[in-house]
């Protein structure tokens, strides 16, 4: 009897772990969940996240809106709209800011884009009152307009296959004295000195739990964002994530729980080890070094404890920090989500909402810069906000996306525009790609982390996020809006151009100088084109004035431009090629067995390109005659692989006078006229 007792618990241990083995892998079909060091899938696949922060929505942090000077916290600048326009009309606004900020648009632009995740920061009360309007101390009173909010959210992620991840971003009484970040207000009790914020905190999350339980697109519940708090040994933190936690398992045994460290969410004094089996550590990562040694931190305690890591917040810096950063974390198979999707007049998130002449008259206002506006005409302008953020009337910053989702695993550049030749070529639309492959700038990101000094990466602050300096440009000729400044020494732009057919181009520069120290060349597929030309002074920074360059011979089809800083000192609107017509556009040559253009620029004052057409592949000889016929040197004698060709004549010990250039093959030849200016 006491074996067959003995067999049975054995039996009966063995078809539990093999129950509990089934169920691992087979886990509530469709949601996350941690194994070792690892987020998976209910097939047992690793999922990167590669997520989006939607700041600024439910939560507006002051630097967002322009008003960190005088209203940093979300509810200073409701204080400051309800006495400009009264409360219905604030409530008006918010409504429409919550209605027009996140669409089912954006999602899917997102999920275009190749994020699989969202990040939704929280803001509790529109999910709850705050204790202070509680009809009674300890009530929660719940709220429609949050939740709803949410599901909105969850279903156009759930349509994308995206999984969203909920951010408790202000807490219950503020969890943090920076109170942009989670809407503290001083004159009252913080996340911290108050039971009953702590024990609505609870249960809120209970409360949400319970409503997504059985969602599988919730990708998990990020508890508290970025606590920064004097909580000695983090004891107070990590007794109410144990406390929220337990009240999510009362009703929720599948989703996973993000835990953020104190002091801006990468402190875990006193929060190791888990103490749940479907538990990840989150930390940020902002303006510090991309290299292994900033993150080794977080390797250890994902080695140590054998637990998954994920970067929740990232970004507010340069394209090249961005794809340096996800290039690093996601070589250590680390998920993040990038900060924020769209701010006020912003180039480092993938959209910029405008910033109307009525809002900033708004902004005048509050800083005492002006006389205090209509209601009517601050209605206007808030509801014209409102209307700005959404998706289709903000400016897509297509360089960033490229950052984050291509630049990481490429180093190709590729087209920002289409550049044809004959024609206008922008300076600012140089190609996408990495610093170093599609542009060359002394100043690329901001690293005051690590190195304790701010760095401006972006002098001009508009059109794009690269290192390149951009602003605003007042050239009444033609400009596209922008223009390059701020030049210096060595740096390069890279342009792809598409020239329609082969021909002499004239070139030109239109640029804008206060001294004329500067210089610049260009470089054609790798072959310097156009020798360091002197840049005069215009009288000013946004004066322009355009400068001819020598003429330069383009063969048709793809090109690789480079524009070089040779001396620094100058601002750049644009390049101007205009076709010459010399002949090599023609078709008529092709019916010969070999054509010789006519060489250009002709006068010659430093070189010049002579191109020359094969009808089959045979040898060639090149030869440089004198005004006499006698004959100088061969230029070039051999088998050419191409039908068009062309040779770069540099005229170094040549004298002044007319030459002759001869083309010999299988018996054909030709000969052009050249002249030599001193």
């Amino acid at each position: 009897m006491i074996k067959q007792k003995q067999i049975f618990y054995i039996v009966l241990k063995l078809t539990l772990a093999f129950t509990l083995l089934i169920c691992q892998h087979l886990r509530a079909d469709g949601f996350l969940y941690t194994q070792d060091t690892k987020i998976i899938d209910e097939n047992g696949q690793e999922v990167i996240l590669r997520g989006i922060g939607l700041g600024g929505w439910m939560l507006q942090e002051g630097y967002m809106m322009h008003t960190s000077s005088f209203a940093n916290a979300q509810f200073q600048l409701r204080n400051k709209i309800r006495e400009l326009v009264g409360q219905q009309n604030m409530e008006a606004f918010y409504d429409a800011w919550l209605i027009n900020h996140v669409q089912q648009e954006d999602i899917d632009s997102l999920a275009s884009w190749g994020f699989n995740s969202v990040r939704l920061p929280m803001h509790y009360n529109l999910y709850t009152l705050p204790i202070e309007e509680e009809p009674a101390p300890g009530l929660n009173t719940w709220l429609d307009k949050g939740f709803m909010l949410t599901d909105s959210l969850l279903s156009w992620c759930a349509k994308n296959n995206m999984y969203l991840i909920l951010d408790l971003h202000a807490a219950p009484g503020g969890q943090g004295y920076e109170a942009g970040i989670s809407d503290y207000d001083e004159t009252k009790p913080s996340l911290w000195e108050s039971e009953l914020n702590r024990a609505k905190t609870v249960a809120l999350w209970q409360k949400l739990a319970q409503r997504y339980a059985d969602e599988p697109w919730i990708g998990g519940y990020d508890l508290i964002n970025e606590t920064n708090w004097n909580l000695p040994g983090n004891s107070m933190l990590k007794t109410l994530y144990q406390d929220i936690t337990s009240a999510i398992r009362l009703v929720d045994s599948s989703h996973i729980i993000f835990i953020e460290g104190n002091w801006f969410a990468n402190d875990f004094n006193g929060l190791t080890p888990p103490w749940d089996d479907n538990m990840v550590y989150s930390f940020h990562k902002y303006w510090s070094h991309n290299n292994q040694s900033s993150i080794s931190w977080m390797l250890d305690i994902r080695n140590r404890y054998n637990v998954p890591i994920w970067c929740g917040e990232a970004g507010e810096n340069s394209n090249h920090w961005f794809t340096d950063a996800i290039r690093l974390l996601e070589n250590n198979k680390i998920g993040w989500a990038w900060w924020p999707l769209k701010k006020i007049e912003s180039i480092s998130g993938p959209l910029s909402i405008n910033k109307s002449a009525g809002y900033q008259r708004l902004l005048d206002y509050w800083q005492g810069l002006a006389s205090k506006p209509t209601v009517d005409y601050s209605v206007n302008a808030l509801m014209e906000l409102a209307d700005s953020a959404k998706l289709e009337n903000c400016i897509y910053h297509k360089d960033v996306i490229d950052a984050m989702m291509r630049q990481p695993h490429s180093n190709e550049r590729i087209k920002f525009k289409e550049n044809q030749i004959p024609g206008i070529l922008f300076a600012t639309d140089y190609d996408l790609g990495k610093h170093d492959y599609a542009y060359w700038d002394s100043n690329i990101a901001d690293y005051h982390v690590s190195t304790g000094e701010y760095t401006a990466w972006n002098n001009g602050w508009t059109y794009r996020n690269d290192g390149v300096d951009i602003e605003p440009c007042d050239d009444s000729e033609l400009n596209n809006g922008f223009n390059v400044g701020w030049t210096e020494q060595n740096e390069w732009l890279g342009y792809t151009i598409d020239v329609s057919k082969a021909d002499s181009f004239a070139v030109s520069i239109r640029i804008a100088a206060n001294a004329d120290d500067g210089m610049i060349a260009l470089i054609i597929d790798g072959q310097p084109s156009i020798p360091p030309a002197s840049i005069p002074a215009t009288g000013g920074w946004q004066i322009w004035q355009t400068i001819d360059l020598e003429n330069i011979y383009l063969s048709p089809g793809q090109h690789d431009l480079k524009l070089e800083i040779v001396e620094s000192g100058f601002n750049i609107n644009y390049l101007e090629f205009r076709a010459l017509n010399t002949g090599a556009s023609g078709d008529s040559y092709k019916s010969k067995a070999l054509h010789l253009f006519q060489n250009y620029p002709n006068p010659v004052q430093n070189s010049t390109t002579i191109q020359y057409w094969l009808k089959e592949s045979a040898k060639v000889v090149l030869t440089l005659y004198n005004i006499n016929g006698q004959k100088i040197k061969d230029l070039f004698s051999g088998t050419p692989d191409e039908e068009l060709n062309y040779f770069v004549l540099n005229k170094h010990t040549l004298a002044s006078g007319i030459y002759f250039i001869q083309l010999k093959s299988n018996g054909h030849q030709a000969t052009r006229k050249l002249l030599i200016l001193q």
